[in-house]
């Protein structure tokens, strides 16, 4: 399995791009980073995208993302997969005619650029090379983390935004995980904020992994705020300096 990072940060600042994770080339999960990281070539290779919640820093490259698609001619029509709840947000919020254009509708609606696709949570949608589960987790909207399996039998979890959780942490112990990418944005000192805001910190990312009956061969950290990553990562190091990594943009990863 091939993970590209598109972008890992939990705020944008110039070098730090919003989320977005490129599987094998064709599955995007979250996309807060499309067209800062990719040229128009690997733009047109994304086939399906996972949408984890619909705040704007996990969506707001999907606008500009069809537009590029649209005015290149590209002929695609790309996948908008998530829950019932998160794809009605989209509709009525961004994809209205008023905010951006609805382009389920553009250039036709037999040739839609985006095809929305609802999923229901625990229901695996089969996908040519790779099978997408979605669990619920806890933020502030509607979210779902997901299990992604490719035709190799890699597995990862993404969790996308969360707090505290436990359902997905259970699709854990049904499976071997090649790795886990998982949220820490604030430092220990911001705890009441983290939780108040749906987030996880250094001490409650150790929590949440004693949930885990079979932890991943690797441990992925995204989603730090800029501003705090140093402090947040010396608080990492002092749980594990080998085991867990922490994500930069623009990396590949091979698992």
């Amino acid at each position: 399995m091939r993970i590209q990072v598109l972008g890992c940060a939990g705020a944008e600042m110039p070098n730090h791009n919003m989320p977005g994770f490129l599987i094998d080339r064709t599955v995007l999960l979250d996309a807060g980073t499309i067209g800062l990281a990719l040229d128009f070539q690997d733009q047109r290779a994304i086939e399906d995208i996972f949408i984890s919640h619909a705040h704007l820093d996990h969506i707001k490259a999907i606008p500009f993302f069809a537009d590029n698609l649209v005015t290149r001619n590209a002929d695609h029509t790309v996948s908008v997969h998530s829950t019932e709840e998160v794809i009605g947000i989209l509709k009525q919020n961004l994809f209205n005619g008023l905010i951006w254009p609805d382009f389920s509708l553009i250039p036709g609606p037999e040739n839609p650029t985006i095809r929305f696709a609802p999923m229901l949570t625990e229901k695996t949608v089969q996908l040519s090379r790779h099978r997408v589960t979605a669990y619920h987790v806890h933020h502030t909207t509607p979210a779902v983390g997901f299990l992604v399996e490719n035709d190799k039998g890699k597995r990862i979890i993404y969790t996308g935004d969360t707090g505290p959780t436990d359902t997905i942490w259970k699709a854990c112990d049904e499976h071997v995980l090649d790795a886990v990418i998982v949220e820490v944005s604030f430092p220990n000192r911001m705890t009441d904020l983290a939780v108040k805001t749906g987030h996880l910190t250094p001490d409650l990312l150790a929590r949440e992994v004693l949930k885990m009956r079979n932890l991943p061969l690797r441990f992925f950290i995204s989603h730090s705020k800029p501003s705090h990553m140093e402090e947040i990562y010396e608080e990492l190091a002092q749980i594990s300096r080998e085991y867990i990594e922490v994500l930069q943009d623009g990396q590949v990863i091979f698992l």
